[in-house]
């Protein structure tokens, strides 16, 4: 009898916090991060204390990640109205009195001074598929619109910060709900071809479009030098061009297999600007070449596939459109800051997930990778 009443050990206590977790997306995270903290130790040991806080930010992301698993998907859709209109609330306190650093408004101090566009990041996914599930069954043209017009208003804000890098964020997490939603390839072709002729005559006319004196409507001044400086990095080398320039320098000079671990020379004699946040991927070329890229991407791949894999099993519409929107984030982030270091796309300020230093991108990546667990945990109780 004394059997019956034994008090159960700490392990099976905390068994069941660990029941349902996706051991595929697990085991990704686990080796993007490892990734991560290896490049971080060798572009960041000259570099103050960016190790250990690298460490430190993914073992808080790695906290956020385990209690946002553990919230059902239906408690996560009624924090999705709150969190969105707490979040546009900022954005506008930010408009009116935030704080300014070079040329740009994007932070807000209440106490601790915070970067309220993040908050975008999630709440924007979460908000437009809570929108979507309450019309399930009877969508309409118009739900789309009011989508749209949901998703403009907080990505006009932070642009007008200015903040393009960000923006661009929710805006893909935005976009990628209203298409999982449903959106009919009538209304995607005509903007998408749109927006490909306008590639097409920006580079056909560059030295034209990027005369000295010559002033583009609708984009900041900086944003026109960063698509300038993308089509001609020579214009400017020692100047708007260089990061451009020092990247691809890196990249090549890796070859197949690279220099080896802390033997990057671009890396270590600081050719390379901001070598542990926006361009690692740079030092992470030099290092590991052509054979780490493509495991680092095969490491992403995975990581998409799985999470997309999440999202076409999610149990309601709710849970489908904002696995799908989350697993989104991690291409978005990926394709961007990859794209923009080897000199395809503009230099925007978007950092590798898992890879670059950063705690407010690590905690937001957490949030993202809770929601798959999350996702992935109700679907599998209910199997079961």
């Amino acid at each position: 009898m004394a059997a019956v009443f034994d008090k159960p050990s700490l392990f099976k206590r905390a068994a069941p916090l660990f029941s349902g977790f996706d051991g595929p997306l697990a085991f990704a995270v686990f080796l993007l991060a490892s990734a991560g903290l290896l490049i971080m130790y060798s572009s960041g040991y000259d570099h103050g204390s960016r190790f250990v806080d690298h460490g430190r930010n993914m073992l808080i992301a790695g906290f956020i990640m385990f209690v946002v698993a553990q919230i059902p998907p239906q408690r996560l859709m009624t924090l999705a109205v709150p969190l969105y209109a707490f979040g546009v609330a900022l954005l506008i306190a930010v408009a009116i009195f935030g704080i300014t650093k070079k040329g740009a408004r994007r932070w807000l101090n209440i106490g601790i001074v915070i970067q309220p566009s993040e908050i975008l990041k999630i709440a924007m996914p979460l908000m437009l598929a809570w929108w979507f599930q309450k019309r399930e069954g009877q969508l309409r043209p118009l739900d789309f619109i009011v989508a749209g017009v949901l998703l403009i208003i907080p990505v006009g804000l932070i642009m007008k910060q200015p903040d393009l890098g960000t923006s661009l964020l929710v805006l893909a997490a935005g976009l990628a709900v209203i298409f999982f939603a449903g959106l009919s390839w009538k209304l995607i072709v005509p903007p998408v071809v749109i927006g490909l002729i306008g590639v097409f005559l920006i580079v056909w006319f560059e030295p034209a479009l990027c005369a000295d004196g010559v002033r583009w409507p609708v984009l900041h001044d900086y944003q026109q030098q960063r698509i300038c400086t993308l089509l001609d990095p020579s214009r400017d080398p020692l100047g708007k061009g260089f990061h451009i320039i020092q990247g691809m320098i890196a990249i090549g000079s890796g070859g197949l297999f690279g220099k080896g671990f802390m033997a990057g020379t671009q890396t270590h004699l600081e050719f390379i600007p901001e070598r542990t946040t926006d361009f690692i991927f740079a030092a992470f070329s030099e290092e590991f070449g052509l054979a780490g890229n493509l495991l680092l991407m095969a490491g992403f791949v995975f990581l998409i596939l799985r999470g997309m894999m999440i999202a076409m099993d999610a149990a309601t519409l709710f849970s489908r459109l904002l696995a799908g929107a989350a697993t989104m984030i991690f291409f978005t982030y990926a394709f961007v800051n990859m794209g923009m270091v080897s000199g395809i796309l503009p230099v925007v300020g978007v950092p590798l997930p898992f890879i670059s230093y950063g705690g407010t991108a690590m905690v937001t990546l957490g949030l993202a990778v809770g929601i798959l667990m999350s996702i992935a945990k109700a679907k599998r109780l209910v199997q079961s």
